[in-house]
């Protein structure tokens, strides 16, 4: 059908509505869950939930690469989307740090008046931390690397270089995991407790969902869905890649080493 504009107009698809149930079905079982420890309900939510986006992103794949609907304009409105997405995330990632300088800059008596509060054992900077700082700073250098093979059109140099961001994530995220595990406080343990697992820990969470966007683009490129012109997947999980990079770095300097 003939267009006279430049805007992609989406066909009906069953995934919003499905995908609404679903996050539904996850939020009611989490809630459970945190209630009861019974996970069937949250389980069944979360599979559902990755089932109906992998084929609504499936879709879109469909219909950037082999439909050709992504006209300049429909990339433009994306990325402005895509560059909203990480502000709201920003903004998130603030309000953790307000939380932390609000409590350590001005301790209140409930905690002694002392930052770190007293019988905190902290983590030592220049161990765990410091590795995890390096290992994200190497995958953002990576995946820099995939993102100039593109543009030179060395898809096979860009598998490979986003193969080696996938280790690096996945090394972090273990390495973090070890770390929790060697904690000698909980997040119950005074306002210290709760800012740095809630900081730390949806960092974590993030780093997951990153490595799982590079993995994802990297079997396209492995398929040859990008080109040197056409690469709007690949730029915002680069995108979304150095917001994660960039936020650890924040958390290290100020809760692990200004903070300790």
């Amino acid at each position: 059908m003939k267009k006279n504009h430049p805007f992609h107009m989406v066909t009906k698809s069953p995934w919003p509505i499905l995908a609404s149930m679903n996050i539904m079905t996850l939020m009611v079982g989490s809630v459970k869950w945190m209630q009861t420890k019974e996970t069937s309900l949250m389980t069944m939510g979360m599979v559902t939930l990755t089932m109906v986006t992998s084929m609504w992103w499936r879709d879109v794949n469909r219909e950037s690469t082999f439909q050709g609907n992504h006209t300049l304009k429909v990339k433009s409105l994306m990325k402005m989307g895509m560059i909203m997405f990480i502000l709201s995330e920003v903004m998130f990632f603030v309000s953790m740090f307000w939380m932390f300088f609000h409590s350590s800059l001005s301790p209140s008596i409930e905690i002694g008046m002392n930052w770190p509060p007293k019988s905190i054992k902290t983590f030592n900077p220049m161990e765990i931390p410091l590795l995890n700082t390096i290992i994200l700073i190497s995958s953002g250098v990576t995946v820099t690397w995939a993102h100039q093979a593109v543009l030179a059109g060395k898809m096979n140099q860009s598998n490979k270089s986003l193969a080696m961001t996938v280790m690096l994530g996945i090394y972090f995220t273990i390495l973090q995991k070890w770390e929790y595990n060697q904690s000698q406080f909980t997040m119950s343990d005074s306002v210290y407790g709760s800012s740095f697992f809630m900081a730390t820990g949806f960092h974590g969470l993030h780093v997951m969902i990153g490595t799982i966007f590079i993995m994802v683009m990297m079997m396209r490129c492995s398929k040859m869905h990008f080109s040197k012109e056409n690469h709007l997947g690949l730029e915002a999980a680069i995108w979304y890649w150095h917001f994660v990079d960039v936020v650890w770095l924040f958390l290290y300097l100020s809760i692990y080493w200004w903070g300790k």
